[in-house]
């Protein structure tokens, strides 16, 4: 469990961006690194982490460590993940006062957000690959991305109604498909 402390605390210390651009450091050390899983186990995980309530990071190791080590692990995926968060806002509510005004810091913000841009990209599009994404389903990530971005269609809707169309996907159209 030590193991699985220190892989969520680096990954939580290191990514900024949020959850998502956690995604490609959990990959390469859940996936490549320790073998904990595969990656479409890894992306199974994402999707139900996406649709359960709460932090995504935070969701995506409570389920890996709970993979591993049960309850127990949970609870350490979820304290390693959120510990350099909280120990970061402590140390900037403690000195914010003092940087406040700097240009220098402003600069620095202003300069990673297209690097976290990049890091919600890269994931993006090994999802569709692993998703085995093609030029007959293409169309659907693309109409849930502009239902939600432009018509402000809420994600929760965009995934009840995929999980509901899936569901009658595989039950009753999948042979009819295969045979034509």
């Amino acid at each position: 469990m030590l193991e699985l402390f220190k892989t969520f605390f680096k990954i939580g210390l290191f990514t900024i961006g949020g959850g998502y651009a956690m995604i490609p450091l959990i990959e390469q050390k859940v996936v490549d690194e320790k073998q904990w899983m595969s990656r479409e186990e890894l992306l199974d995980l994402i999707a139900v982490a996406q649709s359960c309530p709460g932090i995504f990071a935070v969701n995506i190791s409570i389920f890996i460590g709970n993979k591993l080590y049960g309850g127990k692990g949970a609870m350490v995926g979820a304290v390693s993940t959120c510990l350099p968060s909280f120990l970061c806002i402590l140390t900037i509510a403690l000195v914010f006062q003092q940087f406040r005004e700097n240009t220098y810091v402003s600069h620095f913000f202003h300069g990673i957000r297209p690097a976290v841009v990049a890091l919600i990209a890269i994931p993006v599009f090994r999802m569709a690959k692993s998703a085995k994404l093609n030029r007959y389903n293409a169309w659907i990530p693309v109409i849930a991305a502009f239902l939600i971005w432009i018509m402000g269609v809420s994600p929760i809707f965009i995934i009840l109604v995929a999980g509901v169309a899936g569901y009658v996907y595989g039950k009753y159209l999948k042979d009819d498909f295969a045979q034509n």
